[in-house]
């Protein structure tokens, strides 16, 4: 067989392949035979990638909140890629799926639907902008990158100015204005020109140096929003950037500091530059209001939307342009085969609507804020937790070693989060040290207290 050369590169640590000894050990003891024996069939068909294959159990059911194993145990899925915001199966989302189906499956190029219409309607009527127009994709990372040809078309230029340690998706183009090494480094790139980066705002891990209160609040007086006097300064500096690429919230989470998005949107304003916000994982009412930018009264010019737009069953994303960004018409931005599938569509438009008439948004600020106040709490009870924080069902607890100095606790995260699955609770670690809590928008008071339970009791073990 050929081999492929190249340059010689370290290793990825074993917990950045998913083969980490703690993970190997937690399979050892748990997985029963059948688990085992797919694993091994996927780890035999799957190519091999960080943070996502090896897989770590699998699922025969999800319901709810819920995800089950092949051996009957059932877990409070707190992670659930941001996609089930209903709750995985939905009965009106797949009774909308199965009606369209029998109406019409599909609609090819050229031709339009009305449930594809419709569904573009209703996310302009939803935007924070008046009027607009729509794309769909079926993926926010496609999304995403439509996003940026409107922009590069709209303004004549091709730089953006975007975050590290953003996610954006996994294509060329939002890997590009992504953060993350894991999606931008090693072997894949050179990735599109004029791509620059900013530290991004984290007012408890400050890039700038500037540290939080004991309360968490950010020391405005002081640090004067360093963050986003920083996009103001390569604004400034670059004169010619297309856009802003920015998540309003960050997924890690990390909420931005008042006034930040009002200063970005004036710098954006000032030079020209468009300014668009992912909303991928935090809109649909994450946060507990519709897009997390509605937090800080911001109006952006494009929003990208997607995952559970879905229902947590079907792929589409969307990027929501304001007026006068009409400018593919010489053009094709997205051309994508299923850009007006009435199937994907009847799914986004039954999940819009079971949002709406469950009152999903603000049982979500609700039940979210409480939570917030006991997670708060926990840097009294526990040594490990330097900080909580968060907004609607986009919650974390930062775990650090010592308090002063701010390092991470980065085995405890795992460790943590192992004991968790084992009492059957399902969530994500961030950043090696955060407890990242992502439920979905149905998630009762009930079901948010016994999770927080659960962490308390892998908190106190952990501490012992």
């Amino acid at each position: 067989m050929r081999q492929v050369k190249g340059p010689v590169r370290p290793a990825p640590a074993e917990s950045d392949t998913n083969q980490g000894g703690l993970r190997a050990a937690w399979q050892a003891r748990t997985l029963d035979a059948p688990a085992r024996s797919l694993l091994e069939r996927d780890r035999a068909a799957f190519l091999t990638q960080s943070v996502s294959t090896p897989c770590l159990n699998t699922i025969v059911k999800a319901e709810g909140l819920w995800i089950e194993d092949t051996a009957g145990r059932r877990y409070m899925d707190f992670h659930g890629n941001n996609v089930h915001h209903v709750g995985y199966g939905h009965p009106r989302v797949v009774a909308a799926i199965k009606a369209q189906l029998d109406a019409l499956p599909f609609a090819p190029r050229r031709y339009t639907c009305e449930p594809s219409v419709r569904l573009a309607e209703e996310l302009v009527r939803r935007a924070p902008f008046a009027g607009g127009k729509v794309l769909f994709t079926t993926g926010g990372s496609d999304a995403l990158e439509v996003a940026l040809k409107v922009a590069r078309a709209a303004t004549g230029r091709f730089k953006t100015i975007s975050f590290w340690d953003a996610f954006h998706g996994a294509g060329f183009g939002a890997a590009s204005v992504g953060g993350e090494s894991l999606f931008r480094s090693g072997p894949i790139g050179p990735l599109l020109p004029g791509a620059e980066h900013v530290a991004p705002f984290a007012c408890y891990g400050c890039a700038y140096g500037y540290r939080t209160g004991p309360d968490g609040a950010p020391p405005l007086a002081t640090c004067k929003l360093a963050c986003a006097r920083m996009v103001r300064y390569v604004l400034e500096r670059e004169r010619d950037v297309a856009a802003v690429v920015a998540e309003p919230a960050r997924a890690v989470p990390y909420v931005p500091p008042p006034g930040f998005w009002q200063a970005v949107r004036e710098a954006c304003d000032e030079h020209g530059a468009l300014l668009i916000f992912d909303e991928i994982p935090t809109g649909l009412g994450k946060t507990g209001r519709f897009l997390a930018c509605d937090h800080d009264g911001v109006v952006p010019d494009i929003v990208v939307m997607g995952k559970a737009l879905g229902g947590g069953i079907l792929p589409i994303a969307a990027a929501v342009c304001r007026e006068g960004l009409d400018v593919a018409g010489d053009f094709a931005f997205g051309h994508y085969t299923h850009e007006k599938n009435p199937v994907t569509a009847a799914a986004a438009l039954a999940t819009l609507a079971v949002i709406d008439d469950e009152d999903l948004v603000a049982h979500t600020a609700r039940v979210g804020a409480a939570a917030l106040e006991r997670m708060a709490g926990w840097k009294d009870r526990f040594p490990l937790v330097g900080d909580a924080r968060g907004r609607g069902f986009l919650l974390g607890a930062e775990l650090v070693k010592d308090r002063e100095t701010r390092e991470p606790a980065n085995g405890a995260a795992e460790r943590i989060l192992y004991r968790a699955l084992d009492k059957g609770l399902s969530f994500k670690t961030s950043m090696g040290n955060v407890l990242t809590l992502t439920p979905p928008l149905v998630t009762t008071e009930a079901q948010m207290d016994r999770a927080l339970s659960i962490l308390e009791e892998c908190l106190a073990e952990e501490g012992t």
